[in-house]
């Protein structure tokens, strides 16, 4: 399936009415098995990928190492729609970014305001939406419904905001009118918070949930009922994994 094509139907999954969830892979293999279960589309956590390759999450990869691991994967399931973590951007243009990682089949990608590589800090409202309207822009001129998920990391560093809700809100519909397809509030502490941002926000909402646990706002149950739009794992999943591992291999010793 080609690039135009599969990007097209990743956006149109995130409007079916009901909750999509893109379980986070980060090699061939578990793309292979995620996507043999019967999901639409994949996701590929910046931090899984970084562990399967022997490097640190926080832009230890650089833009090469990253991509290579999103054309190893999107290779593997070439008729599944993947979207990508990014980080900030890993120090690229926006136009640079959208053409290397299309070129790498994803068809989607996380954009965070945290700036690791530059200190960890964060990127201004004004400066990050910016950044998402570029990359919209460079998306749009390829002809390609590229699906910008705009991330905040507020509420893990509200201790710098007066009001983290607010914060986040503002941010968030920066992103949305700069062009963002999906906005992402990362580590939303509760249920009423989750709540207040679907409320106020005016596209489709990003969750991170466990897949043994849950979410901080409740079940997938509690998130379709809420009517979140995108539920994704991050290294949750890996995480997840790494007991049943040890216990299946612990009585081989």
């Amino acid at each position: 399936m080609d690039t135009a094509t599969l990007a097209t139907r990743l956006l149109e999954l995130h409007h079916t009415g009901t909750t999509l969830v893109l379980p986070n892979v980060w090699d061939a293999w578990s793309a292979k098995v995620v996507a043999g279960a019967g999901f639409d589309a994949l996701s590929i956590g910046s931090h899984p990928l970084a562990d399967s390759r022997g490097q640190g999450d926080n832009e230890d990869m650089t833009i090469d190492d990253a991509l290579d691991g999103v054309r190893r994967i999107c290779s593997a399931v070439p008729d599944v729609p993947v979207t990508a973590d990014m980080e900030s951007g890993y120090g690229a243009a926006p136009a640079e970014l959208v053409e290397r990682l299309l070129e790498a089949g994803a068809v989607g990608l996380n954009i965070e305001d945290t700036v690791h590589s530059e200190g960890g800090r964060m990127r201004s409202a004004a400066e990050h939406a910016d950044y998402i309207g570029a990359l919209r822009q460079a998306a749009d001129a390829a002809g390609v419904d590229l699906v910008v998920n705009a991330r905040t990391d507020v509420f893990l560093k509200k201790d710098q905001f007066e009001d983290p809700l607010g914060e986040a809100v503002a941010r968030l519909r920066a992103c949305e009118e700069a062009g963002a397809r999906c906005v992402y509030p990362v580590g939303a502490p509760d249920a009423a918070t989750l709540e207040a941002l679907l409320e106020a926000l005016s596209g489709p909402v990003n969750v991170i949930a466990s897949p043994r646990n849950g979410s901080a706002a409740g079940s997938l149950e509690d998130l379709r009922a809420m009517g979140v739009h995108r539920v994704t794992f991050g290294p949750k999943l890996m995480q997840d994994l790494s007991p049943d591992l040890e216990s299946l291999v612990a009585s081989w010793r």
